[in-house]
């Protein structure tokens, strides 16, 4: 499979080190199912699509991560799966409030028997700080996540993708179990405000586990 490669090329010859180090990390994690130089062209592509972020530290591990989920997806729209368990998508616009709030919440509730990934039509440069916030009150910590946009291979694996105000954006996917989860957008508004809309979107996704037959965490 081939990664289309956007955005920015790696920056320096640190980067670049980096990249093929995570490369050689993931090689042995999917050892069998794809080649050191096919990681290595998806590490790349990922490093770039993330290469928006503000925090420019951050971005060598959270490419790494997202090389991973969109090995595992390609893997699964391949045939070949490394886990039973069904993928849920969250979507909207920015991937910087709402899909990142559903997306640790899952993951809080669910652990390992969801998959979960997440994606924007226009990422962010970084995640809401209000949503950061109002999610670290309940004791789930989302501010180390980037936004990122969602990519072929994500949207073929999804079993579940669930969307929140990204319009015309969000992609149809024939074949897919589709929600359109109506939500207010916590952009430019305070903590104060964010905390209702992260209460209805663990209702939610409470609510989807249980369509799922998933029993969330305590």
């Amino acid at each position: 499979m081939t990664a289309h490669l956007s955005g920015p090329a790696p920056a320096s010859v640190e980067e670049i080190q980096l990249i093929k180090s995570s490369a050689v990390r993931l090689q042995r994690e999917f050892d069998g199912v794809f080649g050191v130089e096919t990681i290595e062209r998806f590490m790349t592509d990922s490093f770039q699509r993330l290469a928006h972020a503000r925090i420019r530290t951050y971005v060598p591990v959270m490419a790494e991560r997202f090389t991973r989920d969109r090995l595992r997806a390609a893997a699964k729209v391949q045939g070949r799966a490394f886990t039973d368990a069904p993928t849920v998508l969250f979507l909207c616009v920015h991937n910087a409030g709402r899909s990142q709030m559903a997306a640790g919440w899952m993951r809080h509730l669910a652990g390992d028997r969801v998959e979960v990934l997440s994606g924007g039509s226009d990422p962010a440069s970084q995640i809401n700080p209000a949503a950061v916030t109002a999610m670290r009150e309940v004791g789930i910590d989302i501010s180390h996540e980037i936004p990122r946009p969602w990519t072929d291979e994500i949207i073929g694996a999804a079993d579940v993708v669930v969307t929140m105000g990204c319009g015309d954006a969000c992609p149809i996917v024939p074949g897919k179990r589709s929600l359109d989860w109506e939500l207010d957008a916590p952009a430019g508004k305070p903590v104060e405000q964010v905390r209702p809309v992260r209460d209805d979107i663990e209702t939610h996704v409470r609510t989807l586990l249980s369509e799922l037959d998933v029993p969330a965490h305590a």
